[in-house]
């Protein structure tokens, strides 16, 4: 193999490891300028800013159910309520947003990143769903132990989920300002 041959092979090659199913890294999406989001202002993507909303309040909803637990006080039981139900209500605007760029950037639809995301996401927001609905009518009773264990589960959900996002931005230049060729 000649120096040409041996630069070609190193540049095409990504920096980091390629694991199937969990990660996979491609030298050539290293490499090129990446795809614009479907739902962005003056190509920001939106996605990502309304995505930070329902992690923080159902993160927020793990903590005050925590605090609940530890104190009693009912004003932790009001906040999860609020946390809870805020963070439904953005979980499914995030979602509709992310669903686009799902149904519209066939490179995302390619990577396992991609469908991770997105089964982790709904899965965590039907959870949210059933989390609010167990806490309609009744603020207290539920948090110990169902509403603090869905809490703790979706907040970890959102986790690893968030990360798959991460790596479909980060890994695969998915809604990154650059070239659009939707691939």
């Amino acid at each position: 193999m000649d120096t040409t041959q041996v630069n070609e092979q190193q540049n095409t090659r990504p920096p980091y490891p390629n694991i199937p199913p969990i990660l996979e890294s491609r030298g050539d999406e290293y490499r090129d300028s990446g795809i614009v989001s479907t739902v962005a202002i003056a190509g920001h993507p939106i996605h990502p800013i309304i995505v930070t909303f329902p992690v923080g309040f159902l993160s927020g909803a793990a903590g005050s159910d925590l605090a609940y637990w530890l104190t009693g006080e009912l004003f932790w039981a009001r906040a999860s309520f609020w946390l809870v139900g805020i963070g439904l209500l953005s979980g499914i605007l995030a979602a509709i947003i992310g669903m686009f760029d799902f149904t519209k950037i066939k490179r995302v639809r390619q990577r396992n990143a991609g469908w991770a995301h997105m089964y982790i996401n709904i899965t965590a927001l039907v959870m949210t769903a059933i989390n609010f609905g167990l806490r309609l009518g009744d603020l207290e009773s539920v948090i110990v132990p169902t509403g603090l264990a869905l809490s703790v589960v979706i907040a970890t959900l959102l986790g690893i989920g968030g990360w798959f996002g991460g790596e479909l931005t980060f890994r695969h230049k998915i809604g990154v300002v650059g070239s659009s060729n939707r691939e």
